[in-house]
């Protein structure tokens, strides 16, 4: 088997290193829609014998395109039809169940949002998620969602310590540059620049045209780090870290300005919360979208293939194969949304060239990423803190994992399941989405086992089911000088008032905020011109 980012192993290797045989692990390798994605690339030419007309169509069941659905829902009486390929919207941030507990396949989290984003504050107190404010004016949490105590550990020498920046047994001149690290980052969360706005924000629009910040996006986030002489190995492994949990990018191949907005980007403040606490559920943020969902259950497709998107007769004309019946079918639609990544409508608006003219929708790449839901008798103890929701290994090049029965009341589960992340960040995005379509299931549970051996040897002997999920364009890849680009501005940018776009990748970093926020953006522009 190809290195797979550094983590290649046999399926022998952990029976090997003990000397003695380990129970079977059951389990199946999983992830979207391969034939359908195949047979986009392959591409379709069939025209559709069946056509109907609908006023506003939305393209992709994600985050973005269920958010554009529930603004129009609430602010117009347009009639809105959702065109999803999977059997189920949600897009990354899908979730499956066993007897135990929900479980994430993707997201899994929301940070406390920044109070100026007062859209993300109003969805989130509709949802009971926020059950009302203070006289200050501060939301107040539902307790229920906010993760529970303990939250992170971090197994750094031969030790579970709190939290995730490296503590334990850490040498003082390392401690002293962690610290200079975080005083600068803090620095740069207060910092705006010379039109008012913040430095770094949430929506990454929001964030300040200040050249002297912007133009760190022509760095990467070890560079940066170097040119402040802060060369410590424990802090550059947990930036790398950072870089790879937000945006599935190693600290070499991330841009600067991406990365310190990790670190300087949310300013939250809360009633009854520290501002860097998050949001979390069992299934994680599957719990969000389906809220988003629920606005507009009557108005979904799914199992619907999009694969042309062109214009007849003044509309825009949504080609479509119903993947249940293998029907084709035509849309006709007096404006859309497409909430798909850049990737795709390079295929979808192939019938548009003087569309895709204007942009270069080539610039866009995404990183691949491994996620792996484990059922397990126990999770084996070690010295130290306790187990966590988050539970990270120092010095690995995966996220560790995510305790999905952390948000349950019962203290005592029969079974635990963990949720281990793996973002293939060490090769090109094409080499290594490759190498992960070309491995088996032998060869993925041989990965995740290995990395969480490290921290829990003989944790094999507790598995009894291991599922593999692989997604091939898990997140867009901020990589420098991608952010501040035009080629990210023009791509958003409508056509002809009848095509709108919705995707995070517009945003260049794949979290929920952007998602919600491209949603709206898309929205808004629609309706703005049809005011117009």
């Amino acid at each position: 088997m190809a290195a797979l980012s550094g983590l290649a192993v046999t399926g022998g290797t952990i029976a090997a290193c003990t000397g003695k045989a380990k129970p079977q692990v059951q389990g199946k390798l999983l992830g979207p829609s391969f034939k359908a994605g195949h047979l986009l690339r392959k591409g379709i030419n069939v025209v559709p014998t069946e056509t109907e007309e609908q006023e506003v169509v939305i393209v992709g069941g994600g985050a973005s395109g269920l958010a554009a659905a529930r603004w129009l829902k609430k602010h117009s009486d347009k009639n809105i039809l959702l065109l999803e390929l999977e059997n189920e919207t949600g897009g990354n941030s899908a979730a499956g169940k066993n007897e135990q507990t929900a479980y994430p396949w993707g997201a899994h989290y929301l940070p406390l949002p920044n109070n100026s984003f007062t859209e993300l504050l109003d969805f989130l107190q509709e949802t009971n998620v926020i059950t009302g404010y203070d006289a200050k004016g501060l939301p107040i949490y539902n307790e229920y969602y906010l993760c529970f105590d303990p939250e992170e550990r971090l197994y750094i020498n031969n030790y579970w310590q709190e939290g995730l920046v490296p503590r334990w047994g850490v040498p003082e001149n390392d401690l002293q540059q962690i610290e200079r690290f975080q005083q600068l980052t803090e620095e740069l969360k207060q910092a705006k620049g010379i039109d008012g706005k913040y430095a770094f924000d949430i929506p990454v629009d929001h964030s300040s045209a200040d050249a002297q910040y912007r133009d760190l996006d022509q760095l990467t986030m070890l560079e940066w780090l170097q040119q402040h002489e802060l060369t410590s190995e424990y802090l550059h492994w947990y930036v790398d870290y950072a870089c790879r949990d937000d945006f599935g990018s190693a600290l070499a191949h991330t841009s600067a300005w991406a990365g310190i907005h990790y670190f300087a980007s949310r300013k939250a403040e809360a009633s009854n919360s520290e501002p860097h606490r998050i949001l979390t559920w069992p299934e994680g943020n599957n719990w969000l979208v389906q809220r988003l969902r629920e606005s507009c259950t009557d108005r979904i497709r799914t199992n619907a293939m999009v694969y042309r998107v062109g214009e007849q007769d003044g509309k825009v004309a949504v080609d479509y194969m119903d993947l249940r019946t293998q029907k084709y079918k035509r849309i006709l639609a007096e404006q859309c949304i497409m909430a798909t990544p850049q990737f795709v409508n390079q295929r979808l608006l192939s019938a548009l060239p003087e569309l895709l003219s204007t942009r270069n929708l080539q610039s866009f790449e995404y990183v691949p990423w491994l996620v792996a839901n484990l059922t397990l008798k126990d999770v084996p103890h070690g010295k130290g803190l306790s187990l966590c929701w988050d539970n990270v290994i120092y010095g690995s090049k995966s996220l560790g994992y995510v305790y999905a029965n952390h948000q349950q009341v019962a203290l005592f589960p029969e079974k635990k399941t963990i949720t281990f992340y793996h973002a293939l960040a060490d090769e090109a995005p094409a080499a290594a989405r490759g190498k992960a379509y070309g491995s088996s299931y032998e060869d993925w549970k041989a990965v995740v086992l290995q990395e969480l051996e490290k921290a829990h040897p003989g944790i094999q002997e507790q598995v009894e089911q291991l599922d593999v999920w692989v997604w091939g364009h898990g997140m867009i890849y901020p990589k420098p000088g991608f952010i501040w680009s035009e080629d990210r501005q023009q791509a958003g940018a409508p056509y002809q008032n009848k095509l709108y776009f919705a995707h995070t990748d517009l945003s260049g970093i794949s979290v929920f905020e952007e998602a919600f926020y491209r949603g709206i953006t898309a929205a808004r522009q629609l309706l703005n011109t049809e005011r117009a």
